[in-house]
């Protein structure tokens, strides 16, 4: 896993170059949201059983059939497994916070998730949807917070919806 810093310094010694002012004004980005980086995962860290559970609840609200049989959360073992699901996105953005840098979600969410998903008949929109779902509780808890620049929590949740939404055509 590599942080904002480091993936600017690989790119930049693969080439042979020094730093270039992009490269120092990326590396600034990332010290400059530090701090509300860090305050939004510590946010998300203790109250990550909430935010699931809310997930979860607002998810089956929406979308009641899949808690019915034959809808993919129906048994105990299928609903579990929702709710494990859930929160490994939910862990995987707050890494992926800390980092300044997405490349996380690839090696360790999204690679074969999708494959994984389509041989196991989980549909995909209601994963892309609870993704969603994290990131609008997580925001609404950080302005609740009066954390005001929230902004940044949305790239790990929107790669990860795009990713798993896309078509190969």
């Amino acid at each position: 896993m590599q942080d904002a810093i480091t993936s600017v310094l690989n790119k930049y010694d693969l080439t042979g170059r020094y730093l270039d002012n992009i490269a120092i004004e990326e590396i600034n980005k990332y010290f400059i949201t530090g701090l509300e980086r860090l305050q939004a995962v510590k946010i998300i860290n203790s109250q990550a059983s909430k935010i699931v559970k809310e997930t979860a609840t607002r998810l089956y609200d929406e979308q009641p059939e899949l808690l019915r049989p034959g809808g993919n959360s129906y048994t105990t073992r299928r609903y579990a497994a929702c709710l494990r699901d859930i929160e490994y996105y939910l862990r995987y953005a707050s890494y992926a916070l800390v980092a300044g840098n997405i490349d996380i979600l690839d090696e360790r969410v999204l690679d074969g998730l999708k494959e994984t998903y389509n041989s196991l008949n989980v549909p995909i929109s209601p994963t892309v949807r609870s993704i969603k779902l994290l990131e609008e509780i997580i925001k609404n808890e950080l302005l609740a917070q009066k954390i005001i620049n929230c902004n940044f929590i949305a790239e790990p949740f929107q790669y990860m919806t795009t990713s798993l939404s896309e078509q190969n055509i």
